[in-house]
């Protein structure tokens, strides 16, 4: 979940050498297909359309119920999430609540992962300026620290024109070309729709 580097590896679910994701596949859409996990799939070439240039065979599964993963996460203390307490770790929620938001809004999930220039949570397609928009989720205090963001939106070859952080702040702020923004924000983002700053300010 938070931690970028866990990954399920196929030879231990069984314990059995030789297995390989296809081994699994079915137990893997099944999870889909029940809307019991959400796929996001990897981007290494971040250009529109999505759907064109996706090739890496690498996906982030997040659970798709969010009640559930913070009873599995905080116990029965809902205090975590109404206090709003900045001690706590919430970016494992964030990022699910991101993720189920934009699924509920038409868009497929996507995130940037490169070897050399780090990950970024989500990639969307913004079909009114025919490029991409970043998006990250963060929690905590230090929610302007994303070197992969910064990295990917400096890139002259992907023109990317804007970005966005989403975190448990409250007010909208605007650095060049990344907008940070409430987390709670994320229901106004809409596929095919232009995302407009000003609509965010209500």
């Amino acid at each position: 979940m938070e931690n970028k580097k866990k990954r399920v590896v196929i030879q231990n679910i069984e314990n059995k050498r030789g297995k390989t994701f296809q081994n699994y596949i079915d137990e893997f859409d099944y999870l889909i297909s029940a809307g019991i996990a959400l796929p996001v799939q990897a981007i290494a070439n971040p250009v529109f359309p999505f759907i064109a240039s996706c090739g890496k065979n690498l996906l982030k599964f997040f659970l798709n119920d969010i009640g559930l993963l913070t009873a599995i996460l905080y116990g029965n203390n809902i205090r975590a999430i109404l206090d709003d307490e900045k001690s706590i770790n919430l970016g494992a929620v964030y990022e699910s609540v991101v993720a189920s938001e934009l699924i509920a809004h038409g868009y497929r999930l996507y995130y940037f992962d490169n070897r050399s220039k780090g990950e970024v949570d989500y990639l969307i397609d913004d079909y009114e300026s025919l490029s991409v928009i970043p998006l990250e989720a963060k929690s905590g205090k230090d929610y302007t620290v994303h070197s992969a963001l910064n990295t990917l939106t400096k890139n002259n070859n992907y023109p990317i024109k804007k970005a966005y952080v989403l975190s448990n702040e409250r007010e909208i702020i605007q650095k060049n070309n990344i907008t940070y923004i409430p987390i709670y924000n994320i229901m106004f983002f809409q596929r095919d729709k232009i995302i407009n700053e000003k609509q965010l300010l209500f």
